[in-house]
């Protein structure tokens, strides 16, 4: 078996040559996404859809930073703010209506925890899935083989390293549920406030 359908298969695998040449292919589109101007914006989504494997609508701050591209799946309109990572070893498969805050790291990337093992340069990956409708909060980490639910906001700073249900706020590290999210949260703003009645109006417009 190549060391690519091992790393495919989730298994243990070397970084050769084939697998360096399909690194080389994406870090030429992302020399191109991370030094274009960054107010072309209709530049950067094509160029964005050039990089990632499937996409609708995706943007992108740059920089950013990933080993594949093709190994991102994203869904409806997904964001991503500024210098963001993303090491897609293994799937990254991220849902509709998504929100990465700045400096994001999802890894998919392992490595063999005794350190003679770990010294034969073999590693791994394994997918990370997010559900529809999550915002990542700054400088959270998403730990490799994670799967994050729909409707879940990760709090800034969070080390996500098991699942998260639906529906939940979580955060801290290692990240847990502080607690789910409900009806009384539809008007919120911040923290306590809520939104004003004339942004309110045009929210409910366009949503409900």
């Amino acid at each position: 078996m190549t060391n690519q359908k091992r790393r495919d298969a989730q298994m243990a695998y070397l970084s050769d040559q084939a697998v360096l040449e399909e690194q080389r292919v994406c870090r030429h589109i992302l020399q191109q996404l991370n030094f274009m101007d960054r107010s072309d914006f209709d530049g950067i989504r094509s160029v964005v859809k050039k990089l990632l494997g499937r996409s609708d609508g995706a943007f992108i701050n740059p920089p950013f930073y990933c080993d594949y591209g093709k190994n991102i799946e994203a869904g409806k309109h997904l964001f991503v703010n500024y210098n963001c990572t993303i090491l897609d070893v293994a799937k990254v498969k991220i849902g509709d209506n998504c929100l990465l805050a700045p400096n994001v790291a999802i890894y998919t990337a392992g490595h063999p925890v005794h350190p003679d093992t770990r010294a034969s340069m073999y590693e791994y990956g394994k997918e990370v899935t997010i559900g529809d409708n999550v915002w990542i909060g700054g400088n959270a980490v998403i730990c490799p083989g994670v799967h994050i639910g729909n409707n879940v906001v990760i709090g800034a700073g969070s080390v996500v390293t098991k699942d998260i249900p639906d529906w939940a706020i979580a955060a801290g590290n290692p990240c847990k549920v502080i607690r789910l999210i409900t009806e009384a949260d539809r008007k919120k703003l911040f923290r306590d406030e809520d939104i004003d009645e004339e942004a309110w109006a045009d929210i409910a417009s366009m949503c409900y």
